[in-house]
């Protein structure tokens, strides 16, 4: 995945971009609105609002208007008034400095699977003793009676679902189903998680604490086990 950091602030600049290609994805950085605008094309833009030459918030429009790329605003201003003129310029997601790299990533990863506009192998159907999960669909049946489950019970499953069997952080299942990571909602995660697993019935013992970081789906491999050799 392609990231555009747009970023004036050449120590802040260097930390976002190193981090970023820890993570494994290609970054470039423009240092301020002329460069963000004539930019190859990426999957994702990191906007600081505060550039040096325009207003993030008509730069965060134009980008929205002319590609379509999916923009994270990053800045310093963190007042309800400028999320909401943030958000309403048409960015997807609102991220106030300073922040961790961990919620950032998450915050990355949400955006990037929301703008997916079209099914993948990650949104096939996943059947799991008698469990069925329709991710294209929107719905979970268990030996095919549905399972009355709520938006957010649904989404923490799903979250869950698309990562393959992989272990989910506690925070980024908390961006992904509530966009936020303040530690107050840990206790509500925790709540709907346990709620979940009793609707699910047998199959809840699926949904699996990974101590000390998050949770994930057990998924059995589908590769079959090679044939025993005899003597």
């Amino acid at each position: 995945m392609r990231i555009l950091v747009v970023e004036d602030d050449n120590r802040v600049a260097e930390a976002l971009v190193g981090a970023l290609r820890r993570n494994g994805y290609d970054v470039q950085r423009a240092a301020n609105a002329a460069q963000a605008l004539n930019a190859p094309p990426v999957d994702l833009v990191l906007l600081d609002l505060g550039l040096p030459d325009r207003d993030g918030i008509e730069v965060c429009r134009e980008l929205r208007a002319t590609g379509g790329v999916p923009v994270i605003a990053v800045t310093a201003r963190g007042g309800e008034p400028d999320r909401v003129r943030g958000l309403r310029s048409g960015a997807d997601d609102y991220v106030v400095k300073p922040f961790g790299t961990a919620e950032l990533l998450a915050r990355i990863e949400a955006v990037l699977r929301r703008s997916m506009n079209h099914p993948t192998h990650r949104d096939r159907p996943l059947a799991l003793d008698g469990l069925e999960i329709d991710l294209a669909q929107r719905t979970v049946t268990l030996d095919g009676q549905p399972v009355p489950l709520t938006r957010k019970e649904y989404d923490i499953l799903a979250v869950l679902a698309r990562a393959g069997g992989a272990a989910v952080a506690r925070d980024q299942i908390l961006v992904e189903v509530w966009q936020t990571t303040y530690d107050g909602m840990s206790r509500t995660l925790d709540v709907h998680l346990a709620t979940l697993r009793g609707k699910l019935g047998r199959t809840g013992s699926l949904v699996r604490t990974v101590r000390g970081f998050g949770y994930r789906l057990t998924i059995p491999d589908p590769t079959p086990p090679p044939p025993a050799t005899g003597p």
